[in-house]
């Protein structure tokens, strides 16, 4: 059969790929670590952030499968992992590849690449499903709580469960010791996220039993970390590096008890970025508070909340022109006092 040429019409918003890697890597790496490399490579042509989480939704993969293909890359020497001070992944920088595998210089593994829990054949062996007998399953199925969480993930659903979904509810209960309430948590949890594939929750379910997650109140603790709005509100107060559990629940206070939206914490975070680098989350922290309690719900309120705490609180400040470009940024608190306050707590 004669050779086919390849053409392509329009080379514009392309990704490259160097032929080393299709030469040399392509062949050894599996689908998970293709997608996640190549994917990797898209967006920082792109100049355009990314997350674990983003990678892990984008693929329908869990996030420890994403961890681990960076770790098959970086043993590779295409790319090396940095970790902050809490030993949390903080930035992602891809190598040179300019030469074949058997000539490319050894490089010194990162010292934190050893943080793997488990070697991948344990790892398998420990969360393999087992061919559940018809028996075992009329046996689960009969149990008055589990007959009851079953209806429960049906209502979720929207379905009848067939015989291998019903398989998948039982490995998560009978070998991964999921409780009925962490279930419920986790199928809701996968919903809310748009995923009915219970592949996928079978994969995530997997992925909190290796992280010693035991309870809904765990779950939550991690999910939230995680978040998208989360790694939004680090880089608008400046911050590069993985969220702290303080950090993540100082989100989930604005979003959640004080209710407010992204739009109301950005300009928040503006003023917060304005005023100091020191302290921010807790800075930012005081200003919707005090919002809050002057009962700003949207952003239209904050000019209202403006210049009721100018004629309270502040009489004699001096006016500031306003326009539609420094209307939410400009303000009369008094940050210098407030951030001589924080730093003395």
């Amino acid at each position: 059969m004669d050779h086919l040429r390849i053409y392509k019409d329009n080379y514009t918003d392309a990704t490259a790929v160097s032929n080393i890697f299709i030469d040399e890597y392509m062949k050894d790496a599996n689908d998970a670590q293709l997608k996640v490399y190549l994917y990797l490579i898209r967006m920082m042509n792109a100049n355009l952030p990314i997350s674990i989480s983003d990678i892990a939704d984008k693929f329908n993969h869990t996030e420890k499968e994403v961890l681990r293909a960076l770790r098959y890359w970086e043993k590779n020497r295409l790319l090396s992992l940095e970790y902050d001070e809490e030993r949390n992944l903080s930035g992602i920088h891809l190598l040179d590849l300019t030469r074949p595998r058997e000539t490319a210089a050894p490089v010194s593994p990162a010292p934190l690449v050893t943080l793997v829990s488990k070697p991948a054949v344990q790892e398998t062996d420990a969360y393999e499903k087992p061919a559940y007998t018809l028996d075992q399953l009329k046996a689960f199925k009969a149990d008055e709580m589990t007959s009851q969480l079953l209806f429960i993930v049906e209502q979720y659903i929207g379905k009848t469960l067939t015989p291998s979904e019903i398989k998948t509810i039982f490995f998560i209960s009978d070998k991964l010791g999921f409780s009925v309430d962490l279930i419920d948590y986790l199928v809701q949890y996968c919903l809310e996220r748009g995923k009915k594939d219970f592949r996928y929750i079978e994969k995530v379910a997997v992925s909190w039993a290796q992280e010693g997650i035991t309870t809904p109140e765990q779950a939550e603790k991690r999910a939230y970390k995680y978040e998208k709005i989360v790694y939004d509100i680090m880089k608008a107060l400046g911050k590069n590096s993985s969220p702290t559990d303080k950090e993540a629940a100082y989100v989930k206070h604005w979003t959640g008890t004080l209710g407010y939206g992204m739009d109301v914490i950005s300009v928040a975070c503006e003023r917060t970025v304005l005023s100091t680098d020191k302290h921010r989350f807790e800075y930012a922290d005081s200003i919707l508070n005090s919002w809050h309690h002057a009962g700003v719900h949207h952003l239209s309120d904050i000019v209202r909340a403006d210049e009721t705490f100018k004629r309270t609180k502040i009489p004699q400040a001096r006016t500031v022109q306003t326009n539609k470009f420094n209307q939410f940024k400009q303000n009369s608190y008094d940050f210098d006092a407030l951030e001589k306050e924080l730093l003395q707590n």
